[in-house]
C-alpha cells in the first residue's frame, strides 16, 4: 500500500479524533439532535480509520504455509468492517437521535453560536483531509497515462482495488454533506423558532450514512469474494501476449484481486509444435514479462503459465 493511501488516512484520523470530541462538546451544550448525529459520525469516522490502519499492516504480513498467497485480502475484509461500522454506529445513531428528539415533544436547541463555530471548523478539517486523498486518487490517474476528468475520475472510482482511498473519499464526503445538512438544519430551527428542522436534519444524516455504507460494503463485497483484473487490463494482456510469434492461441485466462496490489493470475497458451525444452522456457518468460508490463504492481510469483503444444493428428 502508497505512502500516500496512508498519509489520507492518518489527516483523516487526526481530524476526526478532534472534531469528534469538538462536536461532543457542542452538542451537549446546544441540545441539537442533528449536533449530536454529527458526533457520532465523527466518532464513528475516527474509529474506522483505525481499523483501516490495522488493516493496512496486517495485509503486508509474509505469506505462511496456512496463507499462501499472503494477506493481501485482510485489507479487503478491514475495509467492509469499517462500511458495516459506518451503517451501525453512524447511521442507526444518527436515526435514533432524531426520532426521538420528534417524539419527546421537549427538544431545544441553546448556543447556536458553538454550533456554527464547531461546524465551520469540522469543515474545514474534512475538507482538507479530502483534498489529501483526492489527490492521491487523482495521482493514481495520472500513472496510468490518463488525463484528469470528471470522466476518468468515475471511471478510476469504479475500477481502483484501493479500498483505503475510496473509504477515505466517501466518508469525508459524507462527512461534509452532513455538516453542510446540519448547519442548514439548526439555521433553520433558530431563525423558525421550530425545532423540527434539527431532527429532521439528523434523520437525512442517518440516511445519507446508510446509503454511503451500503456502497461501501458492496464494493468491499465483490473484492472479498474475489474480483478479477479490469476489462481493460485483461485486454491488454490478452493483446501482448498474442504478439509473440510463438504463440498458437490463448485457451483461458483467469485473474483475481489477492490484494489491491497483488493478483492472482493462471494463463494456459498454445504454442506452436517443434519447440525445444528452452524456447518453451524462453516463451513461458516472455509471457510473465508481458503479464508485468500491464500490471506492474503484482506479485511475479502469483503469475502462472501453463504451456500447451500444438500436437499433430
Amino acid at each position: 500500500m502508497g505512502i500516500g493511501s496512508k498519509k489520507a488516512v492518518y489527516a483523516a484520523l487526526l481530524g476526526n479524533l478532534g472534531i469528534a470530541i469538538t462536536k461532543f462538546i457542542a452538542a451537549v451544550f446546544s441540545g441539537s439532535a442533528s449536533m449530536w448525529a454529527e458526533a457520532y459520525h465523527s466518532a464513528s469516522d475516527t474509529f474506522n480509520q483505525v481499523l483501516l490502519l490495522f488493516g493496512m499492516k496486517t495485509s503486508t504480513k509474509a505469506a505462511s504455509y496456512r496463507h499462501q498467497f499472503g494477506y493481501g485480502r485482510e485489507l479487503f475484509f478491514w475495509s467492509f468492517i469499517v462500511a458495516t461500522m459506518l451503517f451501525g454506529i453512524s447511521g442507526i445513531l444518527s436515526l435514533e437521535q432524531g426520532v426521538s428528539s420528534l417524539t419527546e415533544g421537549n427538544h431545544r436547541i441553546e448556543n447556536v453560536e458553538i454550533s456554527y463555530i464547531v461546524l465551520a471548523i469540522a469543515f474545514g478539517f474534512e475538507g482538507n483531509a479530502l483534498r489529501i486523498a483526492l489527490k492521491q486518487f487523482t495521482r493514481d490517474i495520472r500513472d496510468k497515462g490518463e488525463k484528469v476528468t470528471a470522466k476518468s475520475m468515475i471511471a478510476h472510482f469504479k475500477e481502483s482495488k484501493d479500498t483505503v482511498i475510496l473509504t477515505v473519499v466517501v466518508e469525508d464526503s459524507a462527512a461534509l454533506l452532513g455538516i453542510a445538512i446540519a448547519a442548514t438544519g439548526i439555521f433553520l430551527s433558530d431563525w423558525t423558532g421550530n425545532y423540527i428542522y434539527d431532527s429532521i436534519s439528523s434523520l437525512l444524516i442517518g440516511s445519507l450514512l446508510m446509503f454511503f455504507a451500503f456502497f461501501l460494503a458492496k464494493e468491499n463485497r465483490g473484492l472479498l469474494i474475489g474480483e478479477s483484473i479490469t476489462p481493460k487490463e485483461y485486454k491488454r494482456i490478452v493483446r501482448s501476449i498474442k504478439e509473440i510469434a510463438e504463440v498458437n492461441k490463448i485457451i483461458s485466462m483467469r485473474t483475481m484481486h489477492m490484494g489491491p496490489e497483488d493478483i492472482l493470475v493462471g494463463v494456459q497458451v498454445n504454442l506452436v509444435d517443434n519447440l525445444d525444452t528452452d524456447k518453451i522456457e524462453t516463451i513461458t518468460d516472455l509471457i510473465e514479462q508481458k503479464i508485468m508490463k500491464v500490471i506492474p504492481y503484482t506479485n511475479r510469483e502469483h503469475i502462472f503459465v501453463e504451456i500447451e503444444r500444438e500436437r499433430k493428428t
